[in-house]
């Protein structure tokens, strides 16, 4: 690890001011990323704006028809908030399921999505329910938000404070999951609200997390598992490795994806 300043604000304010002042300084929220990578070297910031303390960036509460998530937020509270269980179940279960308690402890909402890993849970969430990532400068809608792998449409000095998802009607997730790190190999995430269905796809896309206009097409007339039955994903720009090629995870996607809306559909 690279010799680096640390630094702790009080508020969103001062690390704002921070940012600006250290143009290759760091958010530290959860850690879960960028400590392991500094560790390898991979990455040296020259300073770290740790949230820890600054004011006002955890809870879980319900605004009208929205529950608003506190980007400090550690992915174990998410998990087991009685308030998030209620309005949008699946969000409660996608974050009991990222990795181990370990992660889930420290890990924060906040910093996996402007982390935006491509293997990551959270962005399939935020872009399936249509979420609202709002900043210290900014409200920003989840399709606009998202914009390639590791890259966000977050701008120098700005910072997440919280993020608004609406209550759907239904809606679930399942992922494959690598067996070792638990991220997922692919993952689907359903939201049915109104007259609109969303499909996100994580751990697929080699561009990172994406909507599926094929699922999304299928399941807009009835969503129903069968309505999924001979769809098809083409396996052009999906990721390939040593856990599974581009061909295996387009074949994953609709059988994960019927998995999810039988999973949505089973109350």
């Amino acid at each position: 690890m690279y010799a680096f300043s640390y630094h702790s604000p009080k508020t969103v304010r001062q690390a704002a001011t921070l940012l600006g002042k250290n143009p290759d300084a760091k958010v530290l929220a959860g850690g879960q990323t960028l400590l392991p990578t500094m560790k390898q070297r991979l990455a040296s910031p020259s300073a770290l704006v740790d949230l820890g303390k600054a004011e006002g960036l955890s809870g879980i509460e319900v605004k009208g028809r929205n529950v608003v998530i506190g980007a400090m937020t550690r992915h174990a509270d998410v998990a087991t908030s009685a308030v998030v269980g209620e309005a949008i179940p699946a969000l409660a279960a996608l974050a009991g399921g990222i990795g181990d308690p370990a992660v889930r402890n420290r890990g924060t909402i906040g910093g996996s999505i402007a982390n935006n890993d491509p293997a990551a849970d959270y962005p399939s969430a935020v872009l399936a329910l249509n979420a609202t990532i709002i900043t210290n400068k900014r409200k920003i809608p989840a399709d606009q938000f998202f914009q390639g792998m590791f890259s966000t449409a977050l701008e120098e000095g700005e910072v997440i404070v919280k993020v608004s998802f609406p209550i759907p009607s239904k809606a679930a997730y399942e992922k494959f999951p690598n067996p070792a790190s638990r991220y997922a190999m692919v993952g689907v995430f359903v939201a049915k609200k109104g007259s609109e269905t969303r499909v996100a796809v994580t751990g697929a896309g080699s561009d990172g997390v994406f909507r599926s206009a094929e699922l999304e097409a299928a399941l807009k007339a009835r969503f129903n598992p069968k309505s999924l039955d001979g769809v098809k994903v083409k396996a052009s720009g999906l990721n390939s490795d040593i856990h599974a090629s581009s061909e295996y995870r387009a074949h994953l996607i609709p059988v994960i994806a019927k998995r999810a809306v039988a999973k949505a559909t089973a109350k």
